[in-house]
């Protein structure tokens, strides 16, 4: 995701290919208050679809520990990746979207 505009739809996204790749639906959504979430219409949605919004306390981001502990990992995954392959900087996003095709 290029701009935090694109959240919403991105959202979207993932909630249907959730859907349509594993039968299940999202319980619950943790926020951490970002401007990207706040939107009228992503939290219209939320409520549509029966998605309950956990919000963190502002400045907390250890309360969306998984989230928080996942991105970090991905990231050392990939700066290793580039490292050991001696790659580029700017391919890092590529090198990413790869990374988490392997691990879906």
């Amino acid at each position: 995701m290029r701009y935090k505009c694109e959240a919403f739809g991105r959202f979207k996204e993932y909630r249907l290919k959730v859907k349509n790749q594993t039968g299940r639906t999202i319980k619950a959504l943790r926020l951490d208050r970002g401007g990207e979430y706040l939107s009228g219409e992503f939290i219209d949605y939320l409520k549509e679809n029966g998605i309950p919004s956990q919000w963190t306390p502002p400045g907390t981001p250890q309360l969306n520990g998984v989230a928080e502990s996942r991105n970090r990992t991905l990231l050392d995954m990939v700066r290793s990746l580039m490292s050991f392959m001696e790659l580029p900087r700017p391919s890092g996003a590529t090198r990413l979207r790869q990374l988490l095709s392997c691990l879906t």
